[in-house]
């Protein structure tokens, strides 16, 4: 066989890119000129090559380079896929906090409208005792009870300038009281000297019967020597005492309460 002959390939023919033809046209080129280059370097009479090699075609359908292509493209999606996640929990976070910006804001409200409500609240109750106060003074000096004349109607009359005063245990005085204060401070006007408590107060005199109680008597509340409230009988069924911290000095009714002894010192 010649040396010129054609090889036929037996490949079925398929249609090739631009880009493809001048790759191989351009690896076909080189691979020649690196043929020539070496036919030229041999032994002058060595037989010129004039076969045609056909170069396998280069494609960009090779197994790895599609696995890299796959590759970008799974990170690429994995990297969006990142952003789209923070761009969601930033936009949650955000969220969150203003949710919990609002709710202080709320509690803070609500915390200052019931301390404006407990104020108020306190502030009506001690109008209101200032004002019960008020009555039972103005209540006692129109009563139809008269001091009597003597040591006892200086008793009377001290204790019922005292009405409206305060309630506060173990003060003595001038403007707040605890029973047993009020009654020492009011014999002291006439010159008795009583002990200070309301246990010795209950044995400091002579002993009466609740049917015999007179005006001035000391009116005491539990046993004798061990009493734990004292007033003083002021006629009428009526006492006058510093009651509790609620109500201060006042008038009150014996039927409401009734005492368990009483004593006389005038």
């Amino acid at each position: 066989m010649s040396h010129t002959a054609h090889i036929r390939s037996h490949r079925k023919p398929r249609p090739k890119s631009a880009s493809k033809l001048a790759l191989r046209a351009g690896v076909a080129g080189g691979v020649l000129s690196t043929i020539a280059v070496a036919g030229s370097a041999g032994p002058a009479n060595a037989e010129p090559v004039t076969e045609t090699i056909e170069m396998p075609a280069l494609t960009l359908e090779t197994p790895a380079l599609a696995t890299a292509v796959a590759r970008s493209a799974e990170a690429s999606q994995l990297a969006a896929l990142d952003a789209e996640l923070q761009t969601q929990e930033d936009a949650a976070a955000a969220k969150a906090a203003k949710a919990a910006k609002t709710a202080k804001a709320e509690a803070v409200r609500k915390a200052e409208a019931e301390k404006k409500a407990e104020e108020a609240a306190r502030s009506e109750a001690r109008a209101s005792r200032s004002s019960e106060r008020t009555t039972l003074s103005a209540s006692a000096s129109k009563s139809d009870i008269s001091a009597p004349a003597g040591s006892v109607g200086t008793v009377i009359s001290f204790l019922k300038a005292q009405l409206g005063d305060a309630y506060v245990m173990g003060a003595s005085g001038p403007n707040a009281w605890d029973c047993s204060s009020l009654v020492q401070a009011a014999y002291r006007q006439v010159g008795v000297d009583l002990p200070r408590v309301s246990q010795d107060q209950s044995v400091a005199g002579t002993p009466v019967s609740l049917d015999n109680v007179q005006v001035g008597d000391i009116l005491y509340w539990g046993g004798a020597g061990s009493a734990y409230h004292v007033g003083v009988y002021i006629g009428d069924g009526q006492y006058l005492d510093a009651a509790n911290p609620s109500k201060g000095v006042v008038v009150q009714d014996l039927s409401g309460y009734p005492a368990s002894g009483a004593v006389r010192v005038l």
